[in-house]
């Protein structure tokens, strides 16, 4: 029989997979030596040494924490899941879109000041396409988070109106006396004339799934939905590029040609490549040099540790990273895969993926099965301190000492079944993982379909949630107080 061990040194997880010797800690000195407990003590004790934290629940796979989430109104009653959406500004405010799944009312942009708690509305997306009344199926959604380069935010827009075929999403049919959806458009809000500038539409009048900005060339780079095709657009000469199909059919192909397309992009700014993956665990680059593409050799994101997957069948991310970022001080790109969890360091450099940690929620690893949104979790985000990794993560339910149970499968991504939502920080230099526990509105409801994050130049932490209201539901902005004390270091 193994027994696993957890230090009672510290109240973080150390990672499971290092076996070096112990170190002198820069802030911290020497490590005692500790002594151990089996792990189901180890994480009933760690989670009464948190300062904050009530002790244990009666059941162990019971949250111990609860944090409070503060729903507000943008005034936005068809606004709908958002995926991703979001971002920080220079000026302290949060910029996000509330999208739509009609063919005929287009998503909204907000952006939410913290000093006054005032929301102020931006924009249509289909207007600021130059699309509005020309009967078109709407820009519905930015499935991308905001990048910000020279007082300008650079984002895209995807399409919100679906038919479904197989149980699958495909492109929304057009409704008598409309037309189809006329593509994404790569657009940019200027932060201080307030104003959208259209830059030009997606290759293959395709939408925008995935995007990121190389901010120092002035290169973007996107992936579209639903046949995943790789483009980059440069500011300066206004050129776009596209390096067609990178994944097979991407998500409109079926059977041995049908690819879960990569939902991020990550960006070296040194030398402005970018990398992202296919659902078989390849790692693709893109080289600023040669304005080419390439498969990196000798290392992939096809790891035991994730799981076993059938990349061909949809329902899942297969071996895709879900959401990455870019870490300067490491000089290396910090990831989670989605369906597993887990935490990885990718170093370009080398190049190397190096397993870290298990970022799902206490009650998750206590259960041991994987949480219930299909494809993983995009809240996944770097602190302003330049340290801190935030989470948006599932953990699942039990009622009367059982665990409430979702469908089997799926064929998109969506939530099989009921869950909490948790709130996951870690520490990289001091590779600390903290579970600060599961988010409830005021009035005891649980947040519902949260694939978007923004961390506020405070440490607060925003998202969109489904949040209902006097019998109507709808997505909008919810923040959650600060969950660390601020770091004063390694700010970027």
């Amino acid at each position: 029989m193994n027994i696993h061990w957890l230090t009672l040194t510290s109240i973080a997880h150390r990672p499971s997979n290092t076996d070096a010797p112990r170190r002198a800690h820069p802030r911290t000195g020497p490590r005692p030596s500790p002594g151990a407990v089996p792990l189901g003590l180890g994480l009933g004790l760690l989670a009464m040494a948190q300062p904050g934290l009530s002790a244990p629940a009666e059941d162990p796979f019971q949250p111990v924490r609860r944090l409070v989430g503060q729903p507000y109104h943008s005034g936005f009653a068809d606004a709908h899941d958002t995926y991703n959406g979001m971002g920080t500004g220079s000026d302290g405010k949060i910029y996000y879109v509330l999208s739509s799944e009609r063919y005929d009312v287009g998503a909204q942009v907000f952006a939410f000041d913290p000093r006054t708690r005032q929301i102020q509305p931006l924009g249509d997306l289909t207007e600021a396409c130059g699309e509005k009344g020309a009967q078109t199926i709407v820009q519905g959604k930015s499935h991308v988070n905001f990048v910000e380069a020279n007082g300008k935010l650079y984002f895209a827009t995807h399409i919100g109106y679906y038919s479904i075929v197989d149980g699958m999403e495909k492109m929304g049919i057009p409704p008598a006396g409309w037309k189809p959806y006329p593509g994404g458009h790569l657009l940019a809000y200027d932060l201080q004339r307030r104003t959208f500038e259209d830059l030009g539409i997606a290759p293959e009048r395709e939408g925008v799934l995935t995007m990121n900005m190389d901010t120092r060339r002035g290169r973007i780079f996107g992936l579209t939905w639903p046949s995943g095709i790789f483009f980059r657009f440069d500011l300066a000469q206004r050129n776009m590029k596209s390096f067609g199909k990178v994944s097979r059919e991407g998500e409109s192909g079926k059977g041995a040609d049908y690819r879960t397309i990569c939902r991020s992009i990550a960006v070296n700014p040194n030398d402005g490549a970018a990398y992202f993956t296919i659902g078989d665990g390849l790692i693709l680059a893109y080289r600023s040099s040669s304005d080419s593409i390439e498969t990196l050799a000798g290392e992939d994101l096809k790891k035991d540790y994730f799981g076993l997957y059938d990349p061909t069948s949809p329902g899942h991310m297969g071996y895709n990273w879900r959401q990455t970022v870019w870490h300067d001080q490491d000089q290396a790109v910090f990831g989670v895969h989605g369906n597993s969890g887990y935490l990885f360091r990718f170093d370009p450099a080398r190049p190397r993926v190096e397993v870290w940690h298990r970022l799902t929620s206490l009650p998750s690893q206590r259960s041991g099965m994987f949480d219930q949104f299909s494809y993983g979790y995009l809240g996944f985000a770097l602190d302003p301190d330049g340290r801190t990794l935030h989470y948006l993560t599932g953990a699942p339910i039990y009622r009367d000492g059982q665990r409430v149970k979702g469908k089997d499968s799926t064929a998109m991504g969506e939530a099989k079944g009921l869950e909490n939502l948790h709130l996951v920080t870690y520490d990289i230099p001091r590779r600390e993982y903290t579970d600060h526990g599961a988010i409830f509105f005021p009035n005891g409801d649980r947040p519902l379909y949260v694939n978007s994050i923004a961390i506020g130049l405070d440490g607060a932490v925003y998202f969109l949630s489904r949040i209902t209201e006097q019998g109507k539901t709808r997505t909008d902005l919810v923040r959650v107080d600060p969950p660390l004390t601020r770091r004063a270091t390694n700010r970027r």
